[in-house]
């Protein structure tokens, strides 16, 4: 957690740069529009979003012995209580409106529950002590670990809905709908609710009534290499799992003996399509998985939810999207739909047809900027996203740099410096009008060092094992959630995610302002490196903005930045004036010209204004 000093913006006031300001009146706006490369014709729509996701196991757990493979009792648990009105208030002060409680849905575990009528899951289809989230057990419960009175979790959960709600956030929670653990029975369903499978019919290995797919004759196989708790002995782990007959894996497998990289602790649901005859659709009569899908759907959206993340959305038929989304946003018009994407060339797909509200914008803005973050790739790989990848639709992708699938900035196997992200966080906050997200422990800087049982040490913090967060504890505070045993540098980083986001959720021109990229512009500054600058502007007829980037970890530009007369006329400023130039990322101090003085890692959101 050393040298994490964050840049100040150290500016010139010099008023050299102003020569431009004396050119002759550009074109008239109209003559900038998607014919112009440097920007895109689509209307921006306010949905700027800022998400502060949360893994509900692990969040409020101040318990710090980490033991390898430890167990609750051992390693400790957060509990839904822990979220009180002090962690949310300390939220809230980011600038956060939504919370993603992430793996709230009861799910497969090695934890022994069963004196609360529980029944225990076999360690030879569970991954880790805890179990992963996304082997749900029951849709229609919340997991036991998380609450202080198992047997009212249910209310705690409620609970907890309720406190965010007063604290003027809404709430996000996960909905897997393409795979189940191998255990999965609803004890908790409501009366008169088949469970899934409960009429299959078994000796097909597809019906387009079945909510599973079957391998008829064949008994599931456990993984040969797949050893639960290392040198530790799991509940029931004998490599005798019985299943008959097998059913196909989650990831698609349809083989009795899936490998131990596949999702193997998990079974396949089916949604009418026959992947085993070219993919067939089956949609008509509307089939049985649908139904149950939107009434667990309607289920929590009765609890009060605001929204859902939908765990690979594209595994699932988008007719299946395009069916449900409207159903509930009959009960609930502002329910949120996030989908959790990866195939850049079905995006405008799930989001037209599939009527999701956002996607992640992963394979695109994460991964080149991830590149940029790392020293391998160039600002260009931004200008591909914006120009093409999300050409028309940039204000329905999510973006973000932490998540719990992903490697953390700070840990040795993505930037090995937390001070990476201001910016990218930068960029991913202010490119578009659509929403940010930040993950927990992202902004003092977590490294997810250690292994912690199942996840290896792998840069990421885990979801599949009790643990507690080191540097997400020292903010916490053993529950003041002040931050008061962070270093000056983690606090100096906690500020700059504060501001940031706060400045992102108020700006009207970050909020609802069109963009124009700079790069053209002053790629002939001989101080311009456009390969790791980035220069663009957001502006509505209330609020202009100058965003600016460097992503060097070790050069300082000293630039004389540009902003051409057509692209003063265009934001509604005329090119004879004389502007001021105020850092609201920073909090500097006003100048009068752009000669400016950019640090490694730095980030600077300027306000133009008349002078």
């Amino acid at each position: 957690m050393k040298n994490l000093v964050l840049p100040v913006a150290v500016l010139s006031l010099g008023l050299a740069s102003f020569s431009f300001y004396q050119q002759p009146p550009a074109p008239v706006a109209e003559t900038i529009s998607s014919s112009d490369p440097n920007t895109t014709d689509e209307v921006p729509q306010d949905h700027k979003l800022v998400i502060y996701q949360l893994m509900t196991r692990l969040f409020g757990n101040k318990t710090a012995v980490n033991k390898h493979y430890g167990t609750l009792q051992e390693n400790g648990v957060g509990k839904f209580n822990d979220i009180n009105t002090t962690a949310l208030q300390a939220i809230k002060k980011m600038g956060v409106s939504h919370v993603w409680f992430t793996g709230v849905l009861e799910h497969a575990t090695m934890t022994n529950y069963t004196k609360d009528g529980i029944t225990l899951d076999d360690a030879d289809v569970v991954k880790g002590r805890a179990g992963s989230p996304y082997a749900v057990k029951d849709y229609y419960d919340v997991d036991p670990d998380l609450a202080v009175n198992v047997k009212n979790r249910m209310q705690e959960f409620e609970a907890l809905v309720k406190r965010t709600h007063d604290n003027d956030m809404k709430v996000l929670i996960d909905f897997i709908p393409n795979h189940v653990a191998r255990t999965y029975k609803s004890d908790a369903h409501p009366a008169g609710v088949a469970d899934l499978g409960e009429k299959d019919d078994k000796t097909k290995a597809f019906a387009p009534n079945n909510n599973f797919y079957y391998l008829p004759g064949k008994s599931f196989v456990v993984p040969a290499g797949y050893n639960p708790l290392g040198p530790l002995t799991g509940p029931k782990e004998d490599k005798k799992f019985q299943e008959v007959p097998a059913k196909a894996t989650g990831n698609d497998v349809f083989s009795e003996a899936p490998k131990v990289d596949d999702w193997f602790e998990t079974i396949k649901l089916n949604y009418g399509v026959d992947y085993q005859n070219g993919r067939a659709k089956h949609f008509s009569p509307t089939p049985d998985t649908w139904l149950k899908m939107r009434d667990i759907l309607i289920f929590w959206t009765r609890k009060d939810v605001d929204g859902f993340r939908c765990d690979m959305a594209e595994m699932v038929p988008v007719e299946f999207w395009a069916w449900v989304i409207p159903e509930l946003k009959k009960i609930k018009p502002d329910l949120i739909f996030i989908g959790e994407a990866y195939d850049a060339k079905t995006y405008k797909m799930y989001i037209e047809q599939g009527h999701f509200d956002y996607l992640y914008d992963k394979v695109g803005l994460y991964d080149g900027l991830r590149r940029l973050m790392r020293g391998e790739g160039t600002t260009e790989d931004i200008t591909k996203v914006w120009s093409e990848e999300s050409r028309g639709f940039a204000s329905h992708m999510l973006r973000f740099l932490e998540n719990h699938d992903e490697q953390r900035i700070a840990s040795k196997d993505f930037a090995g410096n937390p001070r990476a992200a201001i910016p990218a966080m930068t960029v991913s906050a202010t490119l578009a009008t659509g929403p940010i997200m930040l993950y927990f422990g992202q902004h003092v800087g977590e490294p997810a060092h250690g292994a912690e049982g199942f996840s290896s040490e792998d840069g990421r913090t885990t979801i599949f094992d009790y643990w507690g967060v080191p540097e997400h504890q020292k903010w916490m505070n053993g529950g003041k959630f002040d931050g008061g045993k962070l270093s000056d540098e983690q606090k100096q980083l906690h500020s700059f995610y504060t501001r940031l986001l706060t400045l992102t959720s108020q700006s009207d021109a970050i909020r609802r302002g069109k963009f124009y990229e700079l790069q053209d512009a002053n790629n002939l500054d001989q101080q311009y490196n456009q390969r790791q600058l980035y220069t663009f502007v957001r502006y509505t007829d209330k609020q202009k903005l100058l965003i600016v980037a460097n992503f060097s970890p070790d050069k300082t530009y000293k630039p004389t930045l540009r902003i051409p007369p057509n692209v003063l006329q265009l934001m509604g400023l005329s090119p004879t004036q004389f502007y001021t130039y105020t850092d609201l990322l920073n909090q500097a101090p006003t100048v009068q010209a752009l000669n400016l003085t950019l640090a490694p890692q730095s980030a600077y959101i300027f306000e133009i204004k008349a002078k």
